[in-house]
């Protein structure tokens, strides 16, 4: 049912008579709670290693990592191979004693297999100083613009002055310049917001108003917040934080004009130091802001709180009246969309105006999304991931009212920064979409046509964990890297 046959079809292990797993497996199979503390490994390893192997390699039954599957390749079709058996080979449905979430699970893990299977071997492109790198449509070298050695720390994101410096925010708080001849300016810019740096928080996004020419603005997203002392419970309570975005100029390396874009009230302020999200585009007078769901999980489906949301405001921070929730008075104003988890990534199509973003899953289903208004992006009812330790979460990946992502990624490569690329250095690369991924330390590109991914390349990999990737206005396209800490600049091979 899931694939060859070997001595027995590779679903024989999954589906098992039970009586054949042992004594003790069978008896536990009289008592489904007993399956219900097991992590996903512990789940395999009960029923199905003893005859596809521990290394899902194969065994008594055939491999389930080879990529080839008699009876179905989806996760749909592995998904019934596992719930309902098949009479006809005597493999038992494991349906009876494992409920719909632990056999989501178990296909999550089969994926993540598979996947570790599939790139062994694989030589992806890692680029050296001095050498060219060759992709599918571009050949570039690599330089580094700064790192760590020039005193540059945790960079987060980079935008690009007209003057030829660039600004790069390191998350411990310091908006810092680069100067035209890459050199790290020692002293940050003074009189930047106080940022509460905290576990994935810190000062995150920079970006320039599209009229920074005429009017020198420039917008940072940082994490807001305070610190609380008294004792709780016997342990110490750590800041409360949230997103704050908000404006200013630079006046001689000072920070000056602050305005405040967006914010909320300290009652949904929290303790978790993760999920801030923090990214920004602008379109059209507008600003779209993500607000990550801070751990938040049902409150991302709650209008009324304002984690885990898409907003729209004009780009001084006023709220348009022609929003999708705009007549919802319980609605937090300004809502685009919703139901997101982490968002890390957020880019404009120059072609149409589209907006995508790249979001981050739990473990298995980081997704790369069409952000359109009023749209349920489903966190976390819906997901095509589980939790971090292998305990199911949920069975559904699809509910009618909730959106599906355009593609998503199991395992997680933990999707960051996103950029289209609209120059002219690398023709072969003209309007693609590039995402940089953390976990798996490297650069993505996303071909787009007709709104689905037609072509995906891995162009870099392994010289550390991807924060960001930016196309500059010298057509070169940058990369942030954290551990190490440095900046890299992709340059069209002679």
């Amino acid at each position: 049912m899931l694939g060859k046959p070997a001595t027995m079809n590779r679903l024989t292990a999954l589906l098992l008579p039970l009586a054949a797993l042992g004594p003790s497996t069978a008896s536990a199979a009289d008592e489904p709670g007993d399956f219900s503390r097991l992590k996903v490994d512990q789940l395999f390893n009960t029923l199905c290693a003893s005859c596809h192997g521990e290394d899902l390699n194969g065994g008594q039954g055939g491999s389930l990592v080879d990529g080839e599957w008699k009876y179905g390749s989806s996760d749909e079709e592995i998904t019934k191979s596992i719930k309902v058996g098949n009479p006809e080979l005597g493999m038992t449905p494991f349906g009876t004693v494992l409920d719909d979430e632990q056999i989501r699970s178990l296909v999550i893990y089969i994926r993540e297999k598979e996947n570790e299977a599939r790139v062994k071997g694989i030589e992806f492109p890692k680029p050296e100083p001095g050498k060219v790198t060759r992709t599918e449509h571009e050949e570039y070298t690599i330089e580094t613009v700064v790192d760590g050695d020039a005193g540059l720390e945790i960079p987060w994101a980079i935008a690009f002055l007209p003057d030829g410096r660039k600004l790069v925010t390191e998350r411990p708080g310091r908006l810092r310049i680069i100067d035209a001849d890459d050199r790290l300016l020692p002293d940050p810019v003074e009189g930047t917001p106080q940022v509460i740096h905290h576990g994935q928080g810190g000062l995150m996004e920079v970006a320039l108003h599209p009229d920074f020419a005429d009017n020198g603005w420039i917008y940072l997203g940082y994490a807001d917040g305070w610190y609380e002392n008294p004792e709780e419970r016997g342990r110490r309570r750590g800041p409360r934080t949230i997103t704050k975005v908000v404006r200013g100029k630079l006046d001689d390396g000072r920070w000056v004009g602050q305005q405040t874009i967006w914010e909320t009230s300290r009652e949904f302020y929290t303790g978790d130091g993760v999920h801030f999200g923090t990214r920004f585009v602008f379109q059209d007078g507008y600003i779209y802001i993500i607000i990550g769901e801070r751990n938040g999980k049902m409150q991302v489906q709650d209008l009324a709180n304002p984690k885990g949301k898409i907003y729209r405001l004009h780009d001084d921070g006023r709220v348009p009246e022609d929003g999708p929730f705009a007549g919802n008075p319980e609605a937090v104003p300004g809502i685009w969309s919703y139901g997101h988890r982490n968002p890390q990534g957020l880019a404009i199509d120059p072609r149409n105006g589209d907006i995508w973003s790249t979001e981050h899953g739990p473990r298995g289903g980081d997704e790369l999304n069409l952000i359109e208004p009023g749209n349920n992006y489903g966190w976390p009812v819906i997901t095509h991931g589980m939790n971090y330790d292998g305990s199911p979460m949920t069975s559904e990946t699809a509910r009618e009212g909730m959106e599906q992502p355009v593609i998503h990624w199991t395992p997680s490569i933990a999707v960051c920064g996103l950029d289209f690329y609209a120059g002219e250095r690398f023709p072969g690369w003209k309007n693609d979409l590039f995402a940089g991924a953390l976990a798996q330390q490297e650069v993505r590109r996303l071909r787009i046509r007709d709104r689905q991914v037609v072509e995906q390349e891995v162009i870099l990999k392994d010289l550390g964990r991807v924060r960001d990737v930016a196309a500059g206005p010298d057509g070169h396209l940058y990369v942030l890297l954290n551990d190490p800490h440095s900046i890299l600049r992709l340059v069209p091979a002679e």
